[in-house]
């Protein structure tokens, strides 16, 4: 089984809400240790999560190692303060202060930063991203200083000028990337990064009441038609279903997240290696490293 590339052990695919008070007094180490089961009971035995706020994530790679689980961790993410982000970390208003807070994941075992540089998809005004992106020089700072201590960076972003911007920044993932083009999906088949399409947090919302289906087909359409640029261009792509966003369960998310993959390409050997590269990329950029 591939391994799960961006997951988030603090949710519960159910509602993110209750799932972080869980947790708010204190790690629940019975509620990490059943989301982890449910990935040994399929076979997996990578994780890289997208961090949060409580220490979750922490805990969660203090504990996979009872589960066979090799697991890697941000620790929280970093955003800037004012946009997205603080729903999985911490902020920052100036580039000092977000070198603190890189320093600040690397006391605590962080194996690789995270930041965010856009919002969301909008599901009420299609093809638009909330929020403002940050600016590329901006991105372009924060990409240099985590390289610097000697971190990789997974970026959480969407849009064109936000993928295009991290791309030229040379983030080593970019999660979600939502509303791309074909230019831009061209600029990542000739880049190093990593795409994480996360498909199943717009597919797994069909039918589930929370949105209109007329709402979600065209935001799905439109990520199966860059998915099949990215194939048709050999972008460097790895399977993570941002498990535990709603409708995305821990275990049975990776599961969905490798259908669609083989839903929207076809079954076949090569889809299956396309993804064990892209994995096995993410395995070896995304691991503590001593300082250069």
């Amino acid at each position: 089984m591939l391994g799960e590339c961006h997951a988030h052990m603090i949710m519960d695919g159910e509602n993110y809400r209750k799932a972080v008070d869980i947790h708010r007094d204190g790690v629940k180490d019975e509620v990490v240790k059943r989301h982890l089961k449910a990935y040994q009971d399929i076979g997996v035995t990578f994780v890289r999560d997208g961090g949060d706020a409580l220490g979750v994530s922490k805990r969660a790679k203090e504990l996979a190692g009872d589960y066979g689980i090799d697991y890697r961790s941000p620790i929280f993410a970093i955003h800037k303060n004012g946009h997205y982000g603080a729903i999985v970390g911490r902020g920052f208003d100036s580039m000092k202060e977000y070198h603190e807070l890189v320093l600040e994941a690397k006391a605590e075992g962080a194996d690789f930063i995270k930041i965010m540089t856009t919002g969301l998809l909008d599901f009420n005004d299609h093809g638009a991203v909330t929020g403002n992106p940050l600016p590329a020089d901006e991105v372009r700072e924060m990409v240099h200083i985590a390289h610097e201590e000697g971190f990789a960076v997974m970026s959480h972003t969407n849009g064109i000028y936000g993928v295009q911007a991290a791309v030229e920044a040379g983030v080593d993932s970019v999660e979600h990337g939502n509303y791309m083009d074909e230019e831009t999906i061209s600029m990542l088949a000739d880049s190093e990064t990593v795409w994480v399409p996360t498909l199943v947090t717009v597919r797994n919302l069909l039918g589930c009441g929370r949105y209109e289906d007329g709402t979600i087909r065209p935001i799905m359409e439109h990520a199966e038609k860059n998915l099949r640029l990215a194939w048709e261009k050999k972008a460097k792509v790895a399977l993570g279903s941002d498990a535990g966003a709603y409708m995305v369960p821990h275990g049975q998310g990776t599961l969905d997240e490798y259908n669609s993959f083989l839903n929207i390409l076809g079954s076949s050997p090569e889809v299956t290696a396309w993804l064990q590269d892209g994995e096995k990329r993410i395995r070896e950029k995304f691991f503590t490293r001593p300082r250069f």
